[in-house]
């Protein structure tokens, strides 16, 4: 393995004391929640090489393959007699801190925490194991106030969070325009409002912000209360794939608890390949899920639009999440990062080619 150089994210002390928020994903629902359902272990089910195995993810549609696999009961068949504890995030700070603590041992995360947890810890705590989906992302728009791209100069278009993954995508599609922002106060050409995802339809509402460059659902959310899609964020990356939400494990984990880790990973694939043959169930079950851990299922004229611009897939698209963290140092809000090592594919591999799929690279950046 080679080990990360330590890492400096931020360039000024105040920017450090926002360091909790940045490079997160987005998501829904409280931290840490374990109320999430849980799917019956087979009376008969062999134990593994734990008794429970913890997982966390976000009550997100982008991480609809743990919603799903949990749901539907995908993941726990696989793991037989090893019983699964799930609990949910809405930060991906928080996520990254309950993995380093020992609190849970697989994750379901965003790139750009995978990135900032990786890289703080000098490659020592993580490795992504897999991909998820792909996809999600969208600019909306005020269609009265903005008509084509060249409109967003000198309006006020909303991210969820200094640093974090939609953030830097903007940042760097704004100085693909040749427009100018300053990173951190998000100042400049186009006024970048950092907005929870919560708040923003509010703030679109009420006319604090003209747009959004949002993740699923709250850009379909946006377009319910009339809002535009300008941009998919997809038309932008090569294929129109890039990583959304990544499997992570704790290193220890793995060390210890392969065939758990193998276990998890067939079942991740599997309900890939459900939810893929079954779109509209899926989207059911997504929804049934999101509804037991918010309280309230999402209404299908956001759910339908979401769910379709999401691609639930097992390759990470490791070469999108090198691209990334480039655009994050060139935003100015990262140093450049070692992330050699930051992937271990060959469980993934395994598991892919025990069911007879094409395996997937790791852009030069797995463990050796």
């Amino acid at each position: 393995m080679s080990a990360a150089r330590p890492l400096t994210i931020l360039r000024t002390v105040a920017a450090m004391a926002a360091l909790p928020l940045l490079l997160t994903a987005c998501g829904y629902g409280s931290d840490a929640e374990d109320d999430t359902p849980q799917a019956e272990v087979a009376a008969d089910g062999k134990k593994l090489s734990a008794s429970e195995v913890r997982i966390g993810y976000f009550p997100n549609l982008t991480h609809a393959t743990a919603l799903v696999g949990v749901q539907e009961g995908l993941l726990q068949r696989e793991l037989g007699g090893t019983k699964i504890k799930a609990s949910t995030f809405n930060a991906g700070p928080s996520e990254i801190e309950a993995l380093n603590a020992g609190s849970i041992d697989i994750g379901w995360i965003g790139p750009s925490p995978s990135i900032n947890g990786y890289a703080k810890s000098a490659g020592q705590n993580l490795r992504i194991i897999s991909g998820s989906a792909s996809g999600g992302v969208k600019l909306v728009v005020d269609p009265d106030k903005i008509k084509t791209l060249d409109d967003l100069k000198g309006k006020k278009i909303a991210t969820p969070q200094l640093g974090n993954t939609q953030d830097v995508a903007f940042l760097h599609w704004i100085a693909e325009k040749g427009w100018k922002v300053d990173a951190q106060s998000g100042k400049g050409d186009v006024s970048v409002v950092r907005t929870e995802n919560k708040i923003t339809p509010d703030a679109y509402k009420s006319g604090s912000v003209d747009g959004a460059w949002v993740p699923e659902p709250t850009a379909s959310k946006l377009v319910a209360d009339g809002a535009k899609v300008l941009l998919d964020e997809s038309e932008i990356w090569p294929d129109k794939k890039f990583v959304i939400t990544n499997i992570i494990v704790s290193q220890n984990f793995l060390k210890e608890h392969p065939d758990v880790v193998e276990a998890v990973l067939r079942g991740s694939v599997r309900t890939n390949e459900w939810i893929n043959a079954n779109p509209d169930r899926a989207k059911a079950s997504a929804n049934k899920a999101l509804e037991k851990l918010s309280g309230k299922a999402l209404p299908a004229e956001v759910l339908n639009p979401a769910w379709a611009s999401i691609t639930f897939l097992d390759d990470p698209l490791a070469s999108t999440l090198d691209a990334q963290a480039a655009h994050a140092v060139s935003a100015g809000l990262l140093e450049k990062p070692d992330l050699n090592g930051i992937y271990d594919l060959k469980p993934l591999n395994k598991v892919l080619k025990a069911e007879g799929r094409p395996t997937v690279d790791d852009a030069g950046l797995g463990v050796r």
